[in-house]
């Protein structure tokens, strides 16, 4: 009979937590994205995530925290990965590509220049702006999460915004007021 009710009570929490993700999964993929600007690494961060919750699933009390649960899996899990990762590739002011002088805007929407211009940016800049504008934290907050000091968050964030309102993509031929001022509306 104990056997039994463990069986069941499993099944249960598998049903609970397969009903969860398939509820919240363009939600917590677009977190995932967001933190690595990469498709592939939000798959494997998800799934990490993912995975580390569905551990712990029958120990969450409180079913109605699990999103938090999972973004703070995911930013911590993507924390982690770039602490480790080697440096093996260096930031340079120039892309070795340059852009055609055709239209920057021609069949691509605002959101996508967006997010390859975040991409551009250093990945703890990026994750900072992420936290801010994505997941609404605070700059205490951040600061807790990346173990960092609130003024660095606060500096990092400032330069950040600097470096996309003088990106020429998101420009598109306009003064940096005008051009910025439509994205972040």
């Amino acid at each position: 009979a104990y056997g039994e009710a463990t069986v069941e009570r499993r099944s249960v929490s598998e049903a609970e937590f397969t009903a969860y993700v398939q509820e919240r999964r363009a939600s917590l993929y677009a977190t995932a994205y967001h933190l690595t600007g990469d498709r592939f690494e939000a798959e494997d961060l998800l799934q990490s995530a993912l995975f580390s919750t569905y551990r712990a699933w029958d120990r969450i009390s409180d079913k109605a925290a699990v999103g938090g649960y999972l973004r703070r899996t995911m930013t911590n899990l993507h924390i982690s990965a770039w602490r480790r990762r080697k440096l093996n590739e260096y930031p340079t002011e120039e892309l070795p590509e340059t852009a055609g002088d055709t239209d920057a805007m021609r069949g691509t929407e605002l959101r996508a220049v967006l997010w390859q211009a975040l991409a551009r940016l250093p990945e703890l800049q990026r994750t900072m702006l992420v936290l801010r504008y994505y997941e609404g934290r605070t700059d205490p907050e951040i600061a807790e999460i990346l173990d960092i000091s609130v003024g660095t968050v606060k500096s990092s964030i400032w330069r950040s915004l600097r470096r996309l309102r003088e990106d020429d993509v998101l420009s598109f031929g306009r003064d940096e007021e005008e051009s910025f001022g439509e994205l972040v509306a």
